[in-house]
């Protein structure tokens, strides 16, 4: 019988099969952090049920984490305490922890992937709904409730009904300009946000194939935002080239036995999945939101559309925006380039890049946070720090940051940010805060003019 890739990964994971129900899964990985986990640790210990197999876990902190002085004591009391708490469980159960200032702390979703946690033909859960970004090796990764992680510190396997398949295929060339966190905000708008909801979606045609595994990490990141349980592109040599030599990667002959494996996964030719759809890279532009889900989408260039209905016109009364309105030229005082869906090296690149020899506009207050301590490293050693504190930028401490309302980096009620992360409901990033979702590449471009530009009439 022929198989797709998610096919593939999920029956090598089964341990049994309950007739006409759920099945048992085996979960090779599992990674936590300090917003989901306590619950779980507790509900183990008062039944007095160990950690089944703490050497598979893996821990950060980063949600709660402070981008500046992380040196110092925690001052927020709720953040300190959930860090403290992660802290003293990971030393009682023995579970591997990169906190506060190790040199491979960072967003949980940017360590696992450079540390070589992440691998091809994985099962990998973490109670955080972004884990679908460690798709993009062929894993199959998805978000867990807390009573879950607490299924899966018990028996490191978890009762789950099999998702559909659904396959999303872009051929053809991108345009100058046009980045992956574009290509999938583009499948969004088109699709909705619920277009994905009882699918694992694989994403398949040239131009995945073409991107790097920043820029398919920047994908799957956010298929959770189509609803779907996650998302996965099959591994190639891109792939192999990645994981190759990283801390916890298999070496010598190891590796070479692992890559003989992985090339089995790729989706058979002619495998049937249970919804498709097409798109054409030509059609893609960079993109932007408007509204308050990330399926409300326009291209830069586009006017927001007119709809009649309740929840169109919520939206766009808390964005303070109309039916019509062009957002080119709208003034924007917060930038934000960071988040587990674009805060690795390449975004850092490619936003140094446009930033070299301009100055930051007066009126923005712009936070760039690299997503782990590797890429505040990296960014330094190639220069990129020199060039945003010589535009006038401060680069700040890794962490989830801006991404969510839950440290100290919020944006103030009633202010736009052009944000690089993945959510811009109402409130994500701080109480009657209005975000706008968009590229590394737009948002630096937005931070130097301090409003949004056709980015496109800017390049080469």
């Amino acid at each position: 019988m022929k198989k797709t890739l998610f096919d593939k990964v999920w029956d090598a994971h089964v341990v049994k099969e309950i007739k006409d129900g759920p099945q048992i899964l085996y979960i090779d990985k599992h990674l936590i952090h300090e917003v989901t986990s306590p619950q779980a640790f507790n509900e183990l210990e008062q039944r007095g049920i160990p950690i089944f197999r703490p050497n598979q876990i893996v821990a950060t902190a980063d949600h709660n984490t402070p981008t500046v002085d992380q040196h110092l004591p925690v001052r927020d009391e709720m953040s300190r305490k959930q860090l403290e708490q992660l802290s003293q469980n990971c030393a009682k159960n023995d579970i591997t922890l990169y906190g506060l200032g190790h040199q491979y702390n960072g967003i949980v979703h940017v360590m696992a992937p450079e540390l070589g946690v992440t691998q091809p033909g994985m099962t990998m859960v973490c109670g955080d709904s972004h884990t679908s970004t460690h798709g993009a090796f062929g894993t199959i990764a998805f978000g867990i409730g807390t009573s879950q992680v607490a299924q899966v510190f018990a028996s490191q396997c978890l009762l789950l009904q099999k998702p559909k398949s659904l396959r999303v295929t872009v051929n053809g060339k991108l345009k100058p300009g046009v980045l992956p966190k574009d290509v999938i905000l583009y499948i969004i708008s088109k699709l909705g946000t619920n277009s994905g909801t009882g699918y694992f979606c694989e994403y398949a045609g040239n131009v995945f194939e073409e991107m790097s595994m920043e820029g398919r990490m920047t994908v799957c990141n956010m298929s959770i935002e189509m609803g779907a349980r996650g998302g996965m592109i099959a591994p190639d040599e891109t792939t192999f080239a990645y994981v190759k030599g990283r801390k916890f990667a298999p070496q010598g002959e190891e590796f070479d036995k692992k890559v003989a494996y992985w090339k089995t996964l790729p989706t058979d030719e002619g495998a049937v999945f249970d919804k498709e759809y097409f798109f054409d890279a030509e059609d893609i532009e960079p993109m932007i939101t408007y509204g308050t889900n990330p399926g409300m989408g326009i291209k830069i260039t586009e006017h927001i559309p007119s709809e009649n209905n309740d929840s169109f016109e919520k939206s766009l009364a808390y964005m303070n925006f109309e039916k019509g309105q062009s957002l080119i030229d709208q003034k924007i005082n917060y930038v934000f380039i960071g988040s587990c869906t674009n805060s690795r090296i390449e975004d850092f690149r490619i936003a140094a890049s446009f930033i070299k020899g301009k100055t930051k506009a007066n009126n923005v207050t712009a936070w760039f946070v690299p997503g782990s301590q590797q890429v505040a490293k990296q960014i330094e050693n190639e220069g990129l720090k020199d060039i945003f504190e010589e535009a006038g930028f401060h680069l700040r401490q890794p962490g989830c940051s801006a991404c969510l309302a839950m440290n100290d980096d919020k944006i103030p009620e009633g202010e736009y940010c052009v944000s690089t992360s993945n959510r811009n409901f109402e409130g994500r990033q701080g109480q009657g805060a209005r975000t706008i979702l968009a590229s590394p590449l737009v948002a630096a471009a937005t931070a130097i003019e301090g409003k949004i530009i056709d980015v496109t009439k800017y390049l080469n």
